[in-house]
């Protein structure tokens, strides 16, 4: 699976519960993180991210939005 061994963060509010995007990334083989390392590959960024994107850009940690992780997920 493409996501396997990926790592991402899900911050500011998104279309679903994180939750769910949570359970869908794990079924596909990604991990899921709290906090934004220079390890994470994706920050998940919806409306109002606050500090976990200012640190994604600090660490060039690549940010995609909800639609970009549905694509994703559904390759």
């Amino acid at each position: 699976n493409a996501l396997e061994v990926l790592t991402f963060v899900l911050t500011g509010t998104l279309s679903k519960p994180r939750d769910d995007y949570k359970s869908m990334l794990l079924h596909a083989g990604a991990r899921v993180s709290g906090s934004i390392s220079a390890k994470t590959d994706f920050l998940v960024a919806g409306e109002k991210s606050g500090s976990k994107l200012s640190k994604a850009e600090q660490l060039g940690v690549k940010v995609i939005g909800e639609e970009q992780l549905v694509d994703m997920l559904s390759a």
